[in-house]
């Protein structure tokens, strides 16, 4: 058997220095990504490039509607077919468990019974060609008989609604008004009625947010390889290998250790490949052929394949004294979870505990809910519930402000939490929170030149609404300025019992001091196997650090998610190479212990592949401490513990950690044409310590981008009528290139967390959440609309 190709494109050896010490690329240095120069040339290996002599294709078949009773399903045409190895249905399962999900276990492997989502798996093929796997697969006969859709909260809660999951039993069903709903949580603190009378204005608004892809450039691939040992080998574009490694299992009938699961190179993520997509598929055709079996999605499956950003209705109320302090808040926040839970769940803990936003409100009632439809399933995508709640939110502080006749951003700063300030959940907010400092310094910024198309080098039509299209030449064109800032918890949340693992090997090679770092961590852009490296050569004083390839072969690191790779792996590297750093000072003590007395200090640190004393004196070289011995500990590292949200009341220690970041937009809109254009997008964000500066301006104007592209593009267009996707492809479904980008100016705070890794504050998602409303605020000061939805259209600025 051929070992199939699976490249991560990761070179290992990274040596840039680190000014003030000696051992070069440590935490705090701009270390260059080992992957940068492979990924602009083509020369990286992405999952769907990978290539085994005698593998098979997959294929997937799905429902063209998105609920319908599945009568009967005739694979004889399809299995005739040359080529074609093998057709799986619901019924050639090899197990009795038959479901898969994140947090509730409601999804099918394939459709049995009926089908609840338009693209919803139905078989599988796997030919001897791509070509050959969809057109067998278009031979196969499926009877449908259509049923009536639920698509929004009125048809899913009516008397009549069909129920989606008619009698399941899970943790969520005790505390549900209706089974179509996945899954509430209520926030209640202090006297919001009492406080209503209290105040001098009141203002209110709801509030509707369009549906999100991640749109991720790689589309969902990997190689399933049966092995001889019964079990499989699967290599896959993923964010979490353990929580697939807990799904796939009970599926197969196999024994976690029988699937063994490697990362291959990931094309983006987003929240998009934190559920499954063709894992068990693959595995299934796999073991079924005896041969390895590669699935493709195309970016049209692609849409079908993954699940999307919730999108929402919400509901707010704030009152406000006349002096401008925030009285109370009222808020009904309803998402739509799609055909299955995903991690609606969580999602709905996420919107409803940061639905305040980051002010002091010390009366609140908020609900918030997610439903079970059949739209298409909703789940993680960076920002995570935080994004939805932000842009209502934000619009209310506007309202807010125009009614009492203040500045937007004093207003925001008056109200402002900070660092002992109390969230709605009752948890105190103990690190740094440097809301009104954030908004200071956007706000300060000065502002880009207007008419920046009206050059002495002559017209740009870039430089314009509509851009190259040449729509506009400027008449109708109207300034308007917004700001925004929002805030976002850091890691997993509600009791989730979140750690990470990592193994880590020092030892000497041709007379040099070299790690090994060994993490299952899903690097899916963010730069973890940069930030790993520095961690390592910090901690144990060496240059050159290898970065092993991920796999199941090392213990769970957790989802590359909520922004807690970096301050949950990488507080696992840091505490196992101090693990690490004491056994090999104990084999130094006791190798030249008795021919230096300051063998015996407490303190003894590791630079530049040595051993030094704290005055720099120097005891030995790594290399000839280890000699022929190596030295490899393995093992998990926690956080501080958080706790469930009460069920009725929201309170509790829900969450590790707060971001924030803020944003002013400014942006000119032709007023004839509803056209718009973001000049700039000004970000200030507090990232606690920048491990490396270059990836963190990466991150922040990534995520700010993705903030842009749901302001004013990025919706997947539902039909209301047969909850059938109207938009699969990016010809249709509109994502930002770098024409619509604008500068992205960046003021990056390094306020310490006492309580994270080297102080550091998750950074990902923080941006994503407020650059939206700050662009629709600005729009409204342009053209003095309400603009209550996202994204804006042309339709909604002219009349």
């Amino acid at each position: 058997m051929t070992t199939p190709r699976t490249p991560t494109g990761v070179p290992t050896h990274l040596t840039q220095g680190r000014p003030g010490t000696t051992t070069p690329g440590g935490i705090g240095e701009s270390t260059l990504r080992p992957d940068g120069i492979l990924k602009v040339t083509g020369e990286f290996a992405y999952a769907s490039d990978m290539w085994h002599e005698d593998m098979l294709w997959g294929h997937t078949l799905r429902s063209p509607h998105a609920h319908a009773e599945l009568r009967s399903i005739d694979t004889a045409e399809a299995l005739a077919t040359p080529g074609v190895h093998a057709v799986l249905t619901y019924d050639d399962l090899p197990t009795a468990v038959r479901h898969y999900g994140l947090e509730i276990q409601d999804t099918p492997v394939l459709a049995h019974g009926r089908v609840r989502h338009h693209g919803e798996p139905v078989a599988l093929v796997a030919a001897d060609h791509p070509e050959t796997a969809r057109r067998a697969a278009a031979k196969i006969r499926v009877d449908y008989r259509e049923l009536p859709v639920v698509t929004d909260e009125a048809s899913a809660t009516a008397p009549d609604a069909p129920l989606l999951h008619e009698g399941r039993a899970d943790h969520h069903a005790g505390h549900v008004p209706h089974p179509n709903i996945v899954h509430r949580q209520p926030i209640v603190r202090g006297d919001v009625g009492e406080a209503a009378r209290r105040a001098d204005v009141v203002v209110s608004g709801e509030y509707h947010f369009g549906m999100q892809d991640q749109a991720f450039l790689g589309p969902e691939s990997g190689l399933a390889v049966p092995a001889e040992d019964g079990g499989v080998d699967l290599y896959i574009a993923t964010q979490w290998l353990h929580s697939d490694l807990r799904q796939i299992a009970p599926v197969l009938g196999l024994p976690e250790e029988k699937i063994r699961m490697t990362l291959s190179g990931v094309g983006g993520a987003f929240g998009g490949r934190e559920d499954l997509s063709m894992q068990i598929h693959g595995c299934l055709l796999a073991l079924r052929t005896g041969k390895p079996v590669k699935i493709v999605y195309n970016r049209f499956e692609s849409f079908f394949g993954h699940v999307h950003r919730h999108p929402a209705r919400l509901w707010y109320e704030h009152g406000a004294t006349r002096d401008g302090k925030l009285t109370h808040l009222r808020g009904r926040i309803v998402l739509d979870g799609g055909a299955y839970a995903s991690s609606s769940p969580a999602v709905v803990g996420n919107a409803a505990s940061l639905g305040a936003g980051p002010y002091v409100v010390d009366h609140v009632e908020i609900e918030t809910l997610a439903l079970y439809t059949n739209n298409p399933p909703c789940g993680a995508m960076r920002g995570f519930g935080a994004v939805q709640a932000c842009f209502a939110y934000e619009a209310q502080m506007d309202k807010l402000a125009a009614a009492l006749g203040m500045d937007p951003v004093e207003f925001r700063r008056l109200n402002a939490m900070e660092q002992g300030a109390v969230m709605p959940t009752g948890q105190v907010v103990d690190s740094p929170a440097p809301v009104a400092e954030l908004l200071r310094r956007v706000k300060a910024r000065p502002l880009p030149p207007e008419r920046q198309w009206e050059s002495s080098e002559g017209a740009d039509v870039r430089h314009l609404p509509g851009g190259l299209s040449n729509t506009s030449h400027g008449e109708g064109v109207v300034r308007g300025i917004g700001y925004a800032v929002g805030i976002k918890n850091v890691g997993f949340s509600e009791g989730f019992d979140d750690y990470s693992t990592a193994r880590v090997r020092l030892e000497s090679i041709a007379g040099e001091a070299v790690a090994t770092v060994h993490t299952a961590m899903a690097e899916v852009g963010q730069g973890g196997v940069t930030v790993h490296a520095q961690i390592a050569r910090t901690e144990l004083g060496v240059t050159q650090v290898t970065i092993n390839p991920a796999d199941t072969r090392v213990g769970s690191a957790g989802s590359t998610s909520a922004s807690r790779q970096t301050y949950m792996t990488g507080g696992a590297v840091k505490h196992v190479c101090g693990l690490v750093r004491e056994r090999v000072l104990d084999l130094g003590r006791v190798k030249f212990g008795t021919y230096h007395p300051a063998w015996a200090h407490a303190e003894l640190l590791l630079e530049d592949g040595k051993v030094v004393t704290e005055s720099g004196e120097v005891l030995a070289s790594l290399a000839d401490v280890l000699g022929d011995e190596s030295v490899e500990i393995e093992d998990e590292w926690r956080h501080r513990p958080t706790e469930p949200f009460h069920r009725r009341t929201g309170q509790g220690k829900g969450h590790v950690q707060y971001s924030f970041a803020a944003h002013r937009a400014v942006v000119e809109v032709d007023t004839e044409l509803g056209l718009v254009k973001v000049v700039e997008l000004a970000c200030a964000q507090d990232v606690g310590k920048a491990l490396n500066p270059l990836s963190v301006q990466g991150q922040i104007q990534g995520g700010s981008t993705q903030g842009l592209g749901i302001a004013v593009m990025e919706e997947i267009l539902v039909d209301p009528v047969t909850a059938k996707v109207r938009n699969p492809s990016f010809t249709d479904y509109l994502i930002p290139t770098i024409l619509d980008t604008p500068t992205i100016p960046l003021d990056i705070l390094e306020l310490a967390d006492d309580h994270a890794p080297y102080g550091l504050r998750g950074i990902g998602e923080a941006p994503t959440l407020s650059s939206t409303p700050a662009i629709l605020a600005a729009i409204r000061a342009a053209t003095g609309r309400a603009l209550d939805r996202t994204p804006v259209r042309p339709e909604h600025l002219v009349d």
